[in-house]
């Protein structure tokens, strides 16, 4: 089959970054997750604080499989507003994204990377 159908780019993230177990109370916690993508040719790369804004975190996600495809951004976290950013974290023109039920909806091409600058309700 088709290395997508495999899924040879999650086996080889999960080669490359093992999860790591840290010692914890006794105490039952639901499962928990920030993030999530409804595509599996959706990778989400990165998160991190961004750079000037302390209110907000910045996703960075690509396309993986060589398609175009919608997934849908998925989290937990309390977002305000969202848009599409550059590398150096500016938003771009007409990249405001509305929150909606399913999540934030990104459009991508074959291999494209999007920034996606999340702000944060106080």
């Amino acid at each position: 089959g088709s290395f997508q159908d495999a899924g040879v780019i999650q086996h080889a993230y999960n080669l490359n970054y093992p999860l790591h177990v840290v010692p914890a109370s006794s105490a039952q916690c639901p499962p928990w997750s920030a993030f999530s993508v409804s595509s599996p040719a959706v990778v989400l790369e990165t998160v991190k604080q961004a750079e000037d804004r302390a209110e907000a975190v910045v996703v960075r996600l690509y396309e993986a499989h060589g398609s175009t495809v919608v997934a849908w951004l998925q989290t937990s976290l309390p977002i305000k507003e969202a848009m599409l950013c550059d590398l150096l974290e500016q938003p771009v023109a007409q990249g405001h994204l509305p929150l909606e039920k399913e999540g934030v909806r990104l459009s991508f091409t074959p291999f494209r990377i999007l920034s996606v600058l999340l702000v944060l309700s106080q």
